[in-house]
Formats: C-alpha cells, sequence, structure tokens
C-alpha cells in the first residue's frame, strides 16, 4: 500500500466534501455519493452517518476497493475496516466536530456509536509504474 502525499492530504483536509463509490464485483465502479471525511495525521477516515445499512457503506464490502474524489483529488483507494479503540474514536469525533462544528445535528449523527461502527481508513492504491511489474 502507498501514502498520501502532502499536497492530497491537504488538498482532501479543507474539503468539505468527498464522492466516494466502491468498486463492484465485476470491477465497475457504484454510484458515487458525497460524504464527509476527515484527516488524522497522514491518515484519511471516513464513516457512514446512516450506520452499516447505508448503501455506499455496504458497496465497499465487495472489495475493499474504490474511487474517491475531492478538491482536485482523484484516487483509486483500498478501504479498510477499523475497529478503531476509544482513543481513536476519540481523536476521530473531535476531527469531525473541528471540522463540521457549523452542523451541529450531522456531527451528532456522524460521531454516535452507530456510525463508528463504520469507521474506514481511506488508502490510495499503489499506482502501477508503466514498464515495471
Amino acid at each position: 500500500m502507498t501514502s498520501w502525499t502532502s499536497d492530497e492530504l491537504t488538498r482532501l483536509d479543507d474539503a468539505d466534501e468527498m464522492r466516494i463509490a466502491g468498486t463492484r464485483s465485476d470491477g465497475s465502479l457504484r454510484t458515487p455519493v458525497i460524504v464527509w471525511m476527515v484527516r488524522l495525521g497522514d491518515h484519511l477516515y471516513t464513516r457512514s452517518v446512516n450506520g452499516p445499512d447505508a448503501s455506499w457503506f455496504r458497496g465497499t464490502r465487495a472489495s475493499h476497493l474504490g474511487h474517491i474524489s475531492a478538491n482536485g483529488v482523484e484516487k483509486d483507494v483500498t478501504f479498510v475496516d477499523i475497529d478503531a479503540g476509544d482513543a481513536v474514536n476519540a481523536d476521530l469525533d473531535a476531527a469531525y466536530r473541528a471540522k463540521y462544528r457549523r452542523y451541529s445535528g450531522p456531527v451528532a449523527s456522524i460521531t454516535s456509536p452507530l456510525a463508528r461502527s463504520t469507521t474506514l481508513k481511506v488508502i490510495p492504491q499503489q499506482q502501477v509504474q508503466e514498464g515495471t511489474e
């Protein structure tokens, strides 16, 4: 796996919304939906405000692969399920509260136990260099 560049992390962190699409088992992308995301250190995370029954979240289960788009960043990504401990969840909750503080109702939902249960780390897929194997 690879990591985000500093520029990508800054651009993603500056964006309020991200389009996210899971990859179907046949390799095609699902319809993108808009989600919130937060940066924690050098990592990007997202959650389903509607919990594990949300169609976009269920769509990430097919292959754990997909595509994101936000603030000029277009990336094929891997979705990693996070069984975040209390400390990590507290840090993610604080990041959501700080970034989206102007939306008190939705922030309460995205920091709820239901949404916490859907925490995904979003990791850029390694790009294969042309001419290399």
